[in-house]
């Protein structure tokens, strides 16, 4: 059985022009779709009024590879850098370091220090980074946080055994989930074909845990299992770079393709995203491969051919974003650019913008939603990298 796709196949000509023209400030236009594609065609969002101009400021310079950025009390950042396995504090325009964590992580290729989430009312920082403890590998820890974000303390392992090889497709993206005391966990194959559709891999993977405990939460598609696939919450994924939560609680992941179909993901909980590179580690198998046993969820955007190279996500808020309000904002590094996907109720796309402006900032890595509704974004030049605040003019 397969899911139908959310896009139109009479939109497939449409998005090979979408793939080769970006689409001017002040515009919305279909953008590139799955081949799969079966559903109404996208309409403009005029009536939502005009993409604004934007206003790009920097907030800190001097880094080197920032995998994300996050909010803290009192108009402070939290951001981490790869390879550095270093944690700051960024306030006022001025840097200085929470957390050396040179000693604990292990770096190598894609992975080193990645992905933050916080908890600023507990005073609690989660880190999903790599481990040389035990074997290579990828885990998540956590700690508590001084009154003045001058410290970590009772540091703690979350969820281990995150599998790593090389360091290639490591992951890994953390997302608090709003309603409840999950902690959401994307993850990387590890350029293992067997991993992505073996329940009890961590790898390729959403993961759901709670995030005191570290344990299975209630609800999850195999939570009564003694192995670990009672973490699992949907599996079949290539390297999940991105999750991003919307209003209406549904929970998207942001995923690399391989020579082809970077995706954005709507996810359901014990779903199959169809990627199976086997035997060995085939990458020229489909993103989702319908061919499968099952019922395989296709993608809610594809980048088709080539890839970009698709790497965070984060939902727009405010009227102050005009058309922009209530789109998925999709960064990129190899496209270097940032991406305004409109999705229906029900998942279906409606429409693409790809302001210029954000075209210039070189790769990107992470985009986070500020309080205010500005978007928070990293750059992954590897030289003089810095954390960037867009807001609308």
């Amino acid at each position: 059985m397969h899911r139908l796709s959310a896009i139109s196949s009479s939109r497939i000509l449409v998005a090979a022009v979408v793939l080769a023209v970006s689409a001017p400030v002040g515009t919305l236009s279909p953008g590139p779709v799955p081949s799969s594609a079966a559903a109404p065609a996208p309409v403009a969002d005029t009536q939502r009024g005009q993409v604004p101009a934007l206003r790009v400021r920097t907030v800190v310079r001097g880094l080197q590879h920032p995998w994300d950025v996050q909010q803290a009390p009192g108009g402070r950042l939290l951001v981490s850098e790869r390879d550095r396995a270093r944690i700051s504090v960024v306030r006022n325009g001025k840097r200085r370091t929470l957390a050396d964590l040179s000693r604990l992580v292990w770096v190598s290729g894609e992975t080193g220090l990645m992905s933050l989430a916080v908890d600023a009312g507990s005073r609690t920082l989660w880190a999903c980074h790599g481990s040389a403890r035990g074997g290579t590998h990828v885990q998540v820890s956590r700690w508590r946080v001084d009154r003045r974000w001058t410290r970590l303390s009772g540091r703690r392992t979350l969820l281990t055994g995150l599998p790593s090889t090389s360091g290639r497709h490591g992951g890994c993206r953390l997302m608090l989930d709003r309603g409840s005391d999950a902690l959401y966990v994307g993850t990387g194959d590890a350029a293992v074909g067997t991993n992505p559709r073996t329940l009890d891999s961590l790898g390729g993977k959403v993961l759901r845990v709670h995030r005191r405990t570290g344990a299975p939460v209630p609800g999850n598609p195999f939570a009564e299992a003694s192995t670990a696939r009672r973490f699992v919450w949907t599996y079949g994924h290539r390297n999940v770079q991105g999750l991003a939560q919307r209003d209406d609680g549904s929970v998207w992941s942001v995923e690399h393709g391989s020579d082809r179909d970077d995706e954005v993901n709507l996810l359901v909980a014990g779903g199959d995203y169809g990627w199976n590179p086997v035997p060995g580690y085939d990458e020229s198998v489909p993103m989702t491969d319908q061919s499968l046993p099952g019922e395989q969820q296709d993608a809610a955007w594809s980048s088709g051919t080539p890839t970009i190279a698709t790497s965070s996500a984060a939902w727009v808020r405010g009227s102050q974003w005009g058309a922009l309000e209530g789109t998925l904002a999709v960064a990129a590094l190899k496209g270097s650019e940032v991406l305004f996907l409109r999705f229906d109720a029900g998942g279906g796309l409606v429409s693409v913008a790809r302001p210029p402006r954000l075209q210039r900032l070189g790769r990107l890595r992470s985009i986070t939603s500020a309080r205010n509704g500005d978007l928070l974004v990293t750059t992954d030049n590897g030289a003089r990298d810095r954390v960037v605040r867009v807001s609308p003019r």
